[in-house]
């Protein structure tokens, strides 16, 4: 059980705006942190909520998370107080700021978005904003594994334009040495509109969205089957398979 916190929260904000994101178009396309959820509102929150059956707090939300400037004033205040282990979901476009690989070693787990292993493909799929590239992710992301003492996870969406990557893909997984890579493919549909509600579980809510075009299971095996044989990596399926 994992309990979300969203140091967003006021709109989608993020440094992509992903052809498959389950918020649908990014409403605010930035790359600058600012404080958009006052780090006592998260704590006051925090405290309101049913925190303690979870087995793990998940800092995610409405975007990028890392583009809230209070990130290491939430996590030290979510640990101090609920002793539980902290994740960080995040697309690494800020890993390169040495203030923030700091902050994320509050974090007993980050797991980093990789979605495409040429810049081309990047800028299909991620659609990240001015001046991001993947090699600026990659090398950032590289610096943060020798720095982070945690668990570092890596997250990556599989879809019809980036199957012919996989040799590119383990090439970069050989580079950065994650301890978990997750193999993961569109299972929620893409919203026409920006909806509150796709902040959360998509189950019995209606708005317009439409289906997108998943991985199939025996596709996903063979990613996983030749990943693993070019990394030796430990690969978490989308499907669940060993």
């Amino acid at each position: 059980m994992s309990l979300g916190v969203d140091p967003i929260c006021v709109s989608s904000i993020c440094s992509f705006n992903c052809t498959y994101c389950q918020l649908g178009f990014i409403q605010v396309r930035v790359n600058e942190r600012q404080v958009f959820v006052p780090t006592e509102k998260v704590m006051r929150d925090l405290c309101e909520s049913r925190w303690r059956e979870a087995d793990i707090i998940t800092v995610s939300g409405s975007g990028e998370p890392t583009l809230a400037a209070n990130l290491g004033e939430i996590l030290v205040g979510l640990k101090a107080h609920t002793g539980k282990p902290i994740l960080v979901l995040t697309n690494g476009t800020l890993l390169h700021l040495p203030e923030l690989r700091e902050e994320l070693n509050h974090a007993d787990k980050v797991f980093i978005k990789l979605d495409a292993a040429t810049e081309e493909t990047f800028r299909r799929i991620n659609r990240p904003v001015a001046g991001v590239t993947l090699d600026g992710i990659i090398s950032a992301a590289s610096l943060f594994r020798q720095s982070y003492r945690g668990f570092l996870g890596i997250q990556m969406m599989f879809t019809r334009v980036n199957l012919h990557e996989v040799p590119q893909f383990a090439a970069l997984l050989n580079r950065l040495r994650p301890d978990e890579v997750q193999l993961n493919t569109p299972t929620r549909p893409y919203p026409e509109t920006w909806v509150v509600q796709t902040r959360g579980s998509h189950d019995g809510v209606d708005y317009p969205a439409r289906p997108l075009k998943r991985v199939s299971r025996e596709e996903a095996q063979a990613i996983e089957s030749e990943l693993r044989a070019l990394t030796g990596l430990n690969i978490i399926s989308v499907y669940g398979d060993k």
